[in-house]
C-alpha cells in the first residue's frame, strides 16, 4: 500500500466533517487575517489566539492600517501573547506591502517568503489556503503525524529531515486542494495524533495506515534531539506605587523583552533590607513595604525566578514612567512576567 499517496483521499472527508470553526477559517480568501492567525498561532495554543485575534482585527481592519499603528499600541493588543517580535514583524511586513505591492498582499509564495517574519511554513499555510498554490505547510503537528505514520527515525528538529518531510508531501498535494489537505493534517495532529499523552487512534482516519499504530510504537515518535537546559537568572521587581500611580519603564533596545514596558527591577535576588536601599538610590522615598512575593517565569532559553516588593511612595522620581490604571490599561503593554504581580 502506497501510504503517502493514500492521505488526501483518507484525509479530506474526515477534515470536511471534524474541521473546529475556528474564526480564520472563515476568511480563507482574504490573505490578511490568515496570515495573522497563522502568526499568532506560533508556538500558541488556539484557545488563548481567539481573543487576540478578534480584538487585533477590530482595532486593525485592514493591511494600511496595520502598517501605520502605533508601537505602544501594537504592543498592547499583543500584550500577554509573548514572542512581541511577531508583532514588530507583522508591523514590518505590512509597510513592506504598502511600499512594495500597493497595499495588495502579494500572491506568489517566492513574494510571500520575502516578508518580515514569514518563513517556508508561513509561506506555505497563506500561498495553499488563500491562493491554491500547491506548497505544504509543515508545522510540529504535521510532523508529528508523518513521523508516526511512517516510523520515521530522524529527529524533526533537523532541517534536513523537515525538508524530506516537505518534499514528500509537495508530491502528493492534491490538486486544487493544497489548502484544505494542509489544515487537515495540521487540524490531525492537534486534535488526534496529540503531542502530549496517547493519540486518539481509535478515531483517526489514518489508523489503517500508520505504521506506528499498526507495531504498537506510536509514543516513540516524533523523535527529538535532547533540549539545552533553560539558563535560570535571579530578578527582584518593584512594584512602587505613589498616590494612584504606578512606576513603569522601558526596557533598552536589545536583548530579552526588548523595547517593552516593564516594572522596575534589578538583577538578582534582594532580600528587604535591600530592597528598601534600591527604592531610596532610585529616588521615589519609600513610605511603606505592604508584601512581597515569588514568581517564575519561563523564556524559551532562559528561566526567571523572581521575588517582587510591594512599596508606597512619597515621590514619582523621573527615573520612571508614572501611570494611572486607567493609562496603564490603555497604553502600557506589560509582558506577562511582570503583569503576574499586578494580578493580570
Amino acid at each position: 500500500m502506497d501510504i503517502l499517496n493514500s492521505l488526501p483521499g483518507a484525509l479530506l472527508p474526515w477534515y470536511s466533517e471534524n474541521a473546529r470553526d475556528l474564526p480564520w477559517r472563515k476568511a480563507s480568501s482574504d490573505p490578511y487575517p490568515v496570515w495573522l492567525s497563522e502568526i499568532m498561532l506560533q508556538q500558541t495554543r488556539v484557545e488563548a489566539v481567539r481573543g487576540y485575534y478578534t480584538r487585533f482585527l477590530t482595532a486593525l481592519p485592514t493591511i494600511r492600517d496595520l502598517a501605520r499603528v502605533d508601537e505602544d499600541q501594537l504592543m498592547k493588543l499583543w500584550e500577554g501573547l509573548g514572542y512581541y517580535n511577531r508583532a514588530r514583524n507583522l508591523k514590518r511586513a505590512a509597510q513592506m506591502i504598502e511600499a512594495v505591492y500597493g497595499g495588495k498582499f502579494p500572491e506568489t509564495h517566492e513574494e510571500i517568503l520575502t516578508l518580515p517574519g514569514i518563513g517556508p511554513y508561513t509561506a506555505g499555510a497563506i500561498a495553499s489556503i488563500c491562493f491554491s498554490l500547491p506548497y505544504p505547510a509543515v508545522d510540529g503537528n504535521v510532523l508529528r503525524v508523518y513521523a508516526r505514520l511512517m516510523e520515521m527515525e530522524g529527529a524533526i528538529d533537523l532541517p534536513a529531515v523537515k525538508k524530506a518531510v516537505t518534499d514528500a508531501l509537495t508530491a502528493i498535494l492534491p490538486p486544487g486542494e493544497s489548502g484544505a489537505f494542509n489544515q487537515a493534517i495540521m487540524e490531525l495532529g492537534a486534535m488526534v495524533c496529540v503531542p502530549n499523552g496517547a493519540p486518539q487512534c481509535g478515531v483517526c482516519p489514518l489508523a489503517h495506515l500508520c505504521r506506528a499504530r499498526a507495531s504498537g510504537t506510536q509514543l516513540k515518535y516524533p523523535v527529538r534531539l535532547e533540549k539545552r537546559a533553560r539558563r535560570p537568572e535571579e530578578v527582584t521587581v518593584f512594584i512602587l506605587s505613589c498616590d494612584v500611580a504606578l512606576a513603569v519603564i522601558k526596557r533598552g533596545d536589545t536583548g530579552l523583552l526588548r523595547g517593552l514596558w516593564a516594572l522596575p527591577h534589578v538583577s538578582g535576588l534582594l532580600d528587604e533590607a535591600g530592597a528598601l536601599e534600591q527604592a531610596r538610590a532610585w529616588g521615589v522615598d519609600p513610605l511603606e513595604l505592604t508584601k512581597s512575593s515569588e514568581r517564575k517565569h519561563i523564556f524559551t532559553h532562559v528561566e526567571w525566578e523572581m521575588r517582587g516588593f510591594y512599596l508606597r511612595c512619597r515621590v514619582q522620581s523621573p527615573r520612571f514612567t508614572w501611570v494611572s490604571a486607567d493609562e496603564r490599561s490603555e497604553r502600557v503593554a506589560l509582558p506577562t512576567a511582570f503583569r503576574q504581580f499586578l494580578g493580570d
